[in-house]
């Protein structure tokens, strides 16, 4: 049994409370409020704010439109394979997508696009390590553990952010002032 501190704490966001949870290392886990990825605080976790202010003020730039990149000492369990993906995930640029396919050729298993969707779909710092910008090979939107409206939401966001316009004013009229 572990004596590692875990700390976790809820923090409301445009698509609903995430809950955020760090060890002394850095953050291990963001979890969704809906969704099929939701999660309780286990009993042996303590409730605090100071060892996720840095994370949350990164999240708050992030859902202002005024960060494409986090910089966080990041802390996800996971297997050796898993872990591949989730990085390789971190150099998916801001405002675009890849398909399960692509990233599987990125991390140079070309053909375990299923274990890469499984790895996706276990990928415990989601917004963070973006997920969300992964997308099926004939452009739709796939699984995602926030639910589908939250993935459409965040690549709105950031499709909104690359343009210029956090407003929703059409890019042609964004571009034309």
């Amino acid at each position: 049994m572990s004596s590692e501190t875990l700390w976790y704490d809820n923090m409301p966001t445009p698509i609903g409370t995430l809950m955020l949870v760090a060890d002394d290392t850095g953050l291990r886990e963001v979890w969704f409020s809906t969704g099929r990825q939701q999660r309780t605080p286990d009993e042996n976790w303590v409730r605090s704010r100071e060892p996720l202010a840095e994370a949350r003020r990164q999240l708050d730039e992030y859902f202002a439109g005024e960060r494409q990149h986090f910089d966080l000492t990041l802390r996800p369990h996971g297997t050796p394979f898993q872990q591949q993906v989730w990085w390789e995930l971190a150099r998916i640029p801001y405002g675009t997508t890849i398909s399960y396919g692509e990233l599987a050729r990125r991390i140079d298993h070309p053909q375990a696009m299923r274990a890469v969707g499984a790895a996706n779909g276990r990928n415990p710092l989601p917004i963070i390590l973006p997920c969300h910008r992964v997308i099926g090979a004939n452009g739709s939107l796939t699984g995602f553990g926030g639910g589908l409206p939250t993935k459409r939401f965040l690549l709105s966001l950031e499709s909104q952010v690359n343009e210029g316009d956090l407003f929703g004013v059409p890019a042609d009229i964004a571009r034309a002032r």
